[in-house]
């Protein structure tokens, strides 16, 4: 891997961004949108796939830097979590959850996937 000097660069992170967009847009529509207590913690956890990446990277060791990876892949989970009450409650519809539960897990494969490779260049 070419060495990433900013944490823009990182793939796991631009596909955090599109899926923390998603989820800021999906959260004006409907009745999450007027769910306030839902909705805030719906982006809450969407902005935390994203921010952990890049706070992590601003970490001095690896090892730090894992561990956040670690929280933004535990965020994508509760991402997902929260799909299944949208789902529930009929916020949005099956395939429009569907779609996003695809693309959490897509976001959060990529994470691991990232990890693993910090992991193997420790050693």
């Amino acid at each position: 891997m070419a060495t990433v000097k900013r944490f823009e660069d990182l793939r796991c992170w631009q596909k955090a961004r599109v899926l923390t967009v998603k989820v800021y847009s999906m959260s004006k529509h409907g009745e999450l949108a007027k769910d306030y207590d839902t909705r805030s913690q719906f982006r809450s956890a969407g902005l935390s796939v994203m921010n952990n990446i890049a706070e992590g990277f601003g970490r001095f060791s690896n090892r730090d830097f894992i561990k956040f990876l670690d929280y933004s892949a535990a965020s994508c989970t509760e991402v997902k979590s929260m799909t299944y009450l949208m789902l529930d409650l009929e916020y949005f519809s099956t395939e429009i959850i569907k779609e996003l539960q695809d693309e959490i897990e897509e976001v959060k494969a990529s994470i691991l996937a990232f990890i693993k490779y910090l992991r193997k260049m420790d050693k």
